[in-house]
């Protein structure tokens, strides 16, 4: 027998990490850290929930913080082993951890420096050199590829098209006579995205672990070409700035392919556009590098014209300090994109506090907001928003799309479960918020006919 218990993304969209002991083999899958409200951010500073020394390996499904960013602080605590990932993930979360180090380091100093902490001195959850030493224990496994974890379990990567590297977590456990097969969803992509493949399909699995995340919604119909357009074409009119808050790993790189379609067809003018996140940078050089991870028409773009799909007319990389504070001085049309999409930290607060009293400007929101952020009170219309302590009035117009969202709703998640040939003896719903988890547990109860559960944090199931 197995036990499988969730120590994050449970009750929750993030901090996904779940622990699979077959009392021969003892191996984490994915080591986020949570995100969004006090509450939820307050638990990355609680003890493990487990000894960090106890387990042996560890598998990211992909390189987004709230699946890999507590990596830094189980080495820190005594994780020895290796930290298996895609080739392209490997190097993504290099990025990532380093990049939130950075914020992190960087937002204590601004605490200290005005004082507005209630802690004093402020710290970082983990250093640059903490990051440093966890990216050494990554190693990479490239998709469809087996691994062997001790001989007592085999693992394998499948594509499920949420981000550059992002996979589905193929675990085979030998429990003795028959081996049990268990599937982590990972966070699955969206079925005809932009840039990206359609998630993998499966044909059976014993347990499956699947999330949520959009698990109560649809997509609104997408129109994402000519909204971008609208919207561009609006904020220049206007003489504003278009605010873009984007997940450097992936909106980004998803925003620059459509404002390079728009650009060549002259749908839009050539405004500068500004890309002011060094993380985002740095992925957006590993979309050309990975190009062939990509989908048909990415490629095609690629090979047709020699030119990466990402890469737009009169785009500038901002990597310094110094070269971000100087967008502040601009005051003709252009487009700002820049980490976190959130608005939890990093150097789109500087831009917010900067554009957000101006009613020429527009922010638009491109991805998921998490209950409790600053990108969720700004959508539901917050006249005044705290940044750095300081109470900043919001005039701007704020805009959001729901079509650049690499989460598959509520109908391209059914979509992919029904590509099973046959039903797993028990699904588990994770990764969600409690409405979200709720009505996709409803959803497959009543068009599947499939066994069901929603775990609580830290509960421990078995599998036999």
């Amino acid at each position: 027998m197995a036990k499988l218990q969730f120590l994050g993304a449970a009750g929750t969209v993030t901090g996904s990490k779940y622990l699979v002991d077959t009392e021969k083999v003892r191996f984490l899958v994915d080591c986020g850290m949570f995100q969004g409200a006090k509450k939820l951010r307050l638990m990355n500073w609680s003890p493990l929930p487990v000894p960090a020394s106890s387990i042996g390996q560890i598998l990211v499904t992909h390189a987004h913080i709230d699946h890999i960013g507590m990596l830094p602080v189980f080495v820190r605590e005594g994780f020895h082993g290796p930290v298996w990932s895609t080739p392209s993930t490997l190097e993504l979360t290099g990025i990532s951890l380093i990049d939130s180090a950075h914020l992190q380091e960087e937002d204590a100093r601004f605490a200290n420096k005005k004082g507005f902490s209630k802690h004093e001195p402020a710290l970082p959850l983990y250093t640059i050199p903490d990051a440093e030493r966890a990216i050494q224990q990554l190693r990479p496994l490239p998709y469809e590829k087996d691994l062997d974890l001790d001989g007592n379990a085999r693992v394998r990567f499948h594509d499920a098209g949420h981000i550059l590297g992002s996979a589905m977590l193929d675990a085979q456990l030998d429990l003795g006579s028959k081996p049990i097969r268990v599937l982590f969803s990972g966070d699955l992509g969206r079925y005809n995205a932009l840039i990206l493949p359609d998630p993998t399909p499966i044909d059976r699995v014993d347990y499956l672990v699947v999330e949520s995340t959009y698990g109560d919604r649809k997509h609104p119909p997408e129109h994402t070409f000519e909204e971008v357009a609208e919207i561009v074409n609006e904020t220049a009119r206007k003489g504003g700035m278009l605010v873009v808050p984007a997940f450097a790993l992936g909106r980004t790189q998803t925003l620059l392919y459509v404002l390079r379609d728009l650009k060549a067809r002259k749908a839009i003018p050539d405004l500068p556009i500004y890309v002011d996140s060094p993380m985002a940078i740095h992925v957006s050089e590993l979309f050309c590098k990975y190009v062939d991870d990509l989908d048909s028409e990415a490629r095609a773009i690629y090979k047709s014209t020699h030119e990466y799909p990402t890469i737009c007319p009169n785009l500038h990389y901002m990597r310094s300090k110094e070269e971000s504070q100087k967008i502040n001085d601009l005051r003709y049309p252009a487009v700002i994109i820049s980490a976190s999409g959130m608005a939890t930290g990093g150097r789109i607060l500087h831009h917010l506090k900067h554009r957000l009293p101006d009613p020429r400007n527009t922010v638009l929101f491109i991805g998921f907001q998490s209950a409790g952020t600053r990108g969720q009170m700004l959508k539901d219309g917050a006249k005044e928003i705290k940044i750095h302590g300081e109470p900043i009035p919001v005039r701007a117009q704020i805009r959001s799309m729901e079509s650049f969202s690499g989460h598959a709703d509520s109908d391209e998640i059914l979509r992919w479960l029904q590509t099973f040939k046959a039903a797993p003896q028990q699904t588990f719903i994770v990764h969600g918020e409690p409405e979200s988890s709720k009505a996709l547990e409803e959803l497959i109860r009543r068009s599947l006919g499939w066994k069901t559960h929603i775990p609580e944090l830290l509960e421990t199931v078995s599998l036999s």
